[in-house]
């Protein structure tokens, strides 16, 4: 047993060196997907294409109750599923879903995914199909919508791409007002970067 201790301590020892080793790849991760959005991402959050599209559709959505909201986001994965898509077909192929294609594709493999929120924590444009419709109840539009800055979710691997990546979520304000109107979530590729 006298021989266990430093053992343990031993074990102990690199344990906490390895969470340490680990929070610093973490805080390097966040400050790269930081600074990759900076230079990136924030010069698109004054485009027309964005601001106009979620104005538009916080006016339309302005009188929608929570159960609504319920409603079209349980539409919109019944349709993952389904040969019959109009809602996410007609998502896809609006102006701001193009938009944002475009802008992914010209990334060249940095990001790997785009969409824009509404006030409510909608899907008002996608570049590709997201799992739900209503973010709302996640901390990427919570953290960025409700705080009114930028929030980096931890590294994960996609299941589909295989990739690492991370989720950066920022708001979108009326440039008239300075008034949070809604959120960008951009996937950044860490395995590019």
């Amino acid at each position: 047993m006298r021989y266990a201790r430093p053992a343990i301590a031993a074990a102990l020892v690199g344990v906490l060196l390895f969470s340490e080793t680990a929070g610093a790849q973490q805080d390097v991760r966040v400050t790269a997907v930081a600074d990759f959005i900076d230079a990136n991402v924030r010069p698109w959050l004054d485009e027309p294409a964005i601001l106009n599209a979620v104005i538009a559709q916080n006016a339309a959505h302005a009188e929608l109750g929570q159960a609504e909201i319920d409603d079209l986001d349980a539409r919109w994965r019944s349709e993952l599923s389904s040969a019959d898509r109009p809602m996410i077909e007609a998502q896809l192929s609006n102006p701001l879903s193009l938009y944002l294609k475009g802008r992914q594709q010209a990334a060249e493999g940095l990001i790997t995914e785009i969409f824009v929120m509404d006030n409510r924590g909608l899907n008002v444009g996608q570049s590709d199909v997201t799992s739900d419709y209503w973010q709302g109840d996640e901390a990427k539009w919570q953290k960025s919508f409700g705080t009114g800055a930028l929030h980096i979710e931890e590294a994960e691997r996609d299941e589909s791409t295989q990739l690492m990546q991370s989720q950066a979520s920022l708001p979108l304000r009326d440039p008239a007002t300075g008034t949070v109107i809604g959120a960008i979530t951009v996937g950044v590729n860490l395995d590019a970067l």
